[in-house]
């Protein structure tokens, strides 16, 4: 069995770290740098840095900003964000990004997952979804755009259709439950490693050290990403490992 992944998230609006609820009224956090380098000497698994404002004032993610941050950390390092085409990953990955996570655009142009796969292996290539429980139809939809605009799909069909093309991980998140503290969507997380093979890492809703434990023992996702409660002290990489190891919870 693979242990499982810590991941802290920098939510980057114009090279400052933000974080808000359920992807709105935005505080700032801090220097993304800073904060990278804390979370590499707590002992992260990996760190996902997302420029969450890039998409939709249609600019390109900060590559400055991105190869700081990579220059503090040394556990593998996913970016997302204004990711428009190939060239836009190969930028990242050359700026020091591990894996590129595509969102918006793969929704446009599902062949930009296919195209990323080919050229980098599907390794390099993470589908975020942001997804939110639709109660008329009794599943879970799409948004674009930082959560800002909803799609006519479904995130678990999404999901296997992004697979298919070629993503090698799933980054999914909550919009419900993102910054609401209130434990992680174990349905949404149950419905998504069913239905498809590759490493899905759950994110949004995470406001106690059991809520690890539940999203681990209740599903089958790989790793579990937070932000506020990472950001704002509440918790540390090592208690969330400790209380894992002691609800027998195999972890790095």
């Amino acid at each position: 069995m693979l242990a499982k992944r810590i991941i802290p998230c920098l939510d980057v609006d114009h090279g400052r770290v933000k974080k808000g609820v359920n992807f709105v009224n935005l505080q700032d956090v801090g220097d993304p740098t800073e904060i990278a380098a804390a979370y590499q000497k707590q002992g992260a698994d990996e760190l996902v840095f997302l420029d969450i404002t890039a998409t939709n004032e249609k600019r390109k993610a900060i590559v400055e900003t991105i190869e700081q941050v990579a220059s503090q950390v040394f556990m593998p390092l996913t970016v997302g964000g204004g990711i428009h085409d190939v060239s836009d990953m190969m930028n990242l990955l050359r700026a020091g990004a591990d894996k590129t996570a595509v969102n918006s655009a793969a929704v446009r142009h599902p062949e930009l997952i296919t195209q990323g796969a080919e050229k980098f292996g599907s390794q390099c290539v993470v589908l975020a979804i942001d997804a939110k429980f639709n109660p008329q139809t009794q599943t879970y939809q799409v948004y674009v755009n930082g959560g800002r605009k909803a799609t006519n799909l479904d995130a678990v069909q999404w999901a296997k259709e992004g697979v298919k093309r070629g993503a090698g991980e799933l980054l999914v998140t909550s919009m419900d439950k993102d910054g609401t503290k209130s434990g992680y969507d174990i349905d949404l997380y149950r419905q998504l490693t069913k239905a498809v093979s590759v490493p899905v890492i759950a994110s949004g809703g995470c406001g106690k050290l059991t809520d690890f434990s539940d999203v681990f023992r209740e599903s089958d996702v790989d790793g579990a990403l937070a932000a506020s409660v990472f950001h704002f002290g509440e918790l540390t990489i090592s208690d969330v490992k400790q209380q894992l190891k002691t609800d027998g919870v195999i972890v790095r």
